[in-house]
């Protein structure tokens, strides 16, 4: 998976419209192959982008877990935690 698409669902808070436009905007940008589309392209990516982030919110609204819900700031520990790993194996095989 993309490593900057973050996992949305089952958090407290619920995710933003903002956290699904970004999520929206990086799956588009990874597909199409472009962080910015010509100006022939344009309207079709960012049409793209609104669908994506429209049925993304209903997936999340519909999605029922039983998990209790994580905490951003837990899980954005772990990330960093994850990163710092791999950074210090790419300088160690280097």
């Amino acid at each position: 998976m993309c490593r900057n698409i973050h996992v949305l669902h089952n958090f407290e808070p619920v995710a933003t419209s903002d956290e699904v436009q970004a999520a929206a905007l990086q799956y588009v940008r990874k597909i199409s192959g472009s962080t910015k589309p010509s100006k022939a392209n344009a309207e079709a990516f960012e049409r793209a982008v609104a669908e994506i982030a429209h049925v993304t919110q209903h997936l999340l609204d519909d999605l029922v877990s039983t998990a209790p819900p994580k905490n951003r700031e837990v899980e954005a520990e772990k990330g960093r935690e994850r990163f710092e790993k791999r950074m210090a194996r790419a300088v160690a095989s280097a």
